[in-house]
């Protein structure tokens, strides 16, 4: 049987990666990425199904003498996916030097590995992803002396000991509301310790450290009021840091990743930056999530398409092949040409984010990245659920079997939608662009410049339009009472989502060409609604 290599066959990606990345840089990457792909596809997927299904995480709460240990107990195929997984430098070489490169990785090359792992692992990929953002906040806002204990673990490619990250935001009393949050941090010396609890911290007891928000003592109320911390799990005794778990979640999916309710009682903690920015520089971090969300999502449409794709290829039905219905290929093409755009999309967004990173962007393209990111985040996760929904009910009765990935693939969409922001946050952040730096007059006029340079085609007309109509729309949006804004928000972030999409899929179409040209035909003619009754059946043209 031959083996699968969920990068080898992704043309798209491959030309996103040869046209983003550096010649010599891209030459490593794709390398590193077809032996990743493969043992993502094969031992990483297999691994991943033992987890789910029988090797979740357990917390062992007391040793024998009855001591709280609060450790959590992973399986070894877990253990052995983690340490493949960092040693790729999916988060080290965003930070260090790739030593047969001789320079830095990037983000577009990190996101690549994390929608290849994410096709079968998206619950490894969330402790990546936090690990990430922990990175990410050491480099960017941390003192040396911080950088210098915990960064090298936080960024290890088996050169140190791994720390893998955590970033401890939500609390009982305040969810989403993060201003409400209660931990309090007491002056000791030249460190903080922390007293109280947070109520969702997922890669608990497999983090060496966390970034936690929480407020000294005498701090004003509200966001204003939280400081950012770094919290070493264990001390350099490996004793606990005066922190235990009280239980895990016994979540739907992404059972991979331990999630708990973790308790400080007296935990060594240190400030990362300034007393009063913690929610800021969180919030940038989040950012950062988010995308990893967005890629995530990705990942799991690429595998529910891949599965449907292969099951309609296999399984015979009233004396045919299901592929060769046309009701079934009209659903096969549709989601092609939606994964293909929605792909090419969210790396546009990446390669903006590198260099927004990077510090070579401009305030206008700052403030464009942070809409992209909520817009897409929205969009991505939905369709992830809408993808695995169709995997399923491509496989009939055995698309709701746990033998068959498509049920687990439902179950880790789902979180998607929740983590890193719900829709309704997401529109929130949409509506506080907009009210505070005019979001939408730089989106319309970035895709206005973007549509003029390229060539007129048969489909060209149809963006136009749309865009057009967006644009009326979002000047009354900017004009309206805030309630109304909000009560309008989602409706329209999506809207703006499959524009920016629309725009990219004729770029696309213009720089591939061949089969790209007729997905961007199809994508068009479904996303807007043009097909008429009796019009031609341009998705089974994908299977002539």
């Amino acid at each position: 049987m031959k083996r699968r290599n969920f990068y080898s066959n992704d043309e798209t990606l491959h030309r996103i990666l040869r046209n983003g990345l550096e010649p010599e840089l891209f030459s490593y990457a794709h390398k590193e990425l077809s032996e990743f792909g493969e043992r993502v596809s094969n031992v990483i997927d297999e691994r991943a199904q033992h987890t789910d299904r029988e090797g979740a995480p357990r917390l062992v709460k007391f040793d024998r003498y009855g001591e709280d240990v609060s450790e959590v107990w992973v399986n070894e195929g877990y253990k052995e996916t983690v340490k493949e997984t960092f040693r790729t430098g999916i988060v080290g070489y965003v930070h260090k030097e790739i030593p047969e490169v001789g320079r830095r990785g990037n983000y577009l090359y990190s996101f690549a590995q994390g929608y290849v792992l994410s096709q079968a692992e998206a619950g490894v990929y969330c402790p990546v992803t936090l690990t990430m953002a922990t990175a990410f906040l050491l480099e960017h806002y941390a003192d040396e002396e911080l950088k210098a204990r915990f960064l090298p673990h936080v960024c290890a490619t088996g050169d140190v000991e791994l720390f893998e990250g955590a970033t401890f935001l939500t609390e009982r009393q305040g969810g989403s509301d993060v201003g409400a949050n209660v931990v309090k941090a007491i002056k000791e010396g030249d460190h903080y310790k922390l007293f109280g609890e947070k109520y969702f911290a997922s890669n608990a007891g497999m983090a060496g450290v966390a970034m936690v928000l929480a407020r000294i003592e005498g701090a004003q109320e509200g966001s204003r009021g939280l400081t950012l911390f770094a919290v070493p799990w264990r001390l350099e005794d490996s004793s606990l840091n005066g922190i235990s778990i009280r239980r895990l979640k016994d979540k739907l999916g992404v059972r991979a990743v331990p999630s708990g309710e973790v308790e400080f009682d007296g935990a060594f903690a240190y400030v990362v930056g300034e007393n009063a920015n913690g929610l800021k520089y969180m919030m940038e971090a989040l950012n950062l999530s988010r995308i990893c969300n967005t890629v995530a999502s990705l990942g799991i449409m690429r595998r529910a398409l891949n599965e449907a794709s292969e099951y309609a290829q296999k399984r015979d039905a009233f004396g045919q092949k299901l592929v060769e219905f046309p009701m079934v290929q009209d659903t096969l093409g549709k989601l092609t040409a939606k994964l293909e755009v929605e792909l090419a999309t969210v790396f546009d967004l990446i390669q903006l984010y590198d260099r927004v990173v990077a510090k070579e962007a401009s305030d206008e393209e700052i403030i464009l990245n942070r809409l992209y990111i909520a817009i897409l985040k929205k969009e991505s996760a939905e369709q992830a659920i809408l993808f695995a929904h169709e995997a399923i009910e491509m496989h009939g009765g055995n698309g709701y079997i746990e033998d068959f990935v498509t049920p687990r693939l439902l179950r880790d969409a789902q979180v998607l939608t929740v983590w890193e922001g719900t829709a309704n946050i997401l529109g929130l952040e949409f509506v506080r662009l907009v009210r505070k730096f005019n979001a939408h007059i730089i989106f319309i006029k970035t895709m206005k410049s973007r549509l003029l340079q390229m060539p007129e085609t048969s489909v060209k007309p149809v963006v136009k339009k749309v865009l057009s109509e967006l644009e009326n729309d979002l000047l009354l949006f900017a004009s309206l009472h805030e309630d109304m804004q909000t009560f309008e928000a989602k409706n329209l972030a999506t809207r703006m989502a499959v524009v920016y999409e629309s725009v990219v899929a004729l770029e696309i179409a213009e720089s591939m060409g061949g089969q790209m040209t007729l997905l961007v035909d199809i994508y068009l003619e479904t996303t807007w609604g043009l097909r008429k009754l009796g019009d031609p059946m341009k998705t089974c043209q994908l299977f002539k």
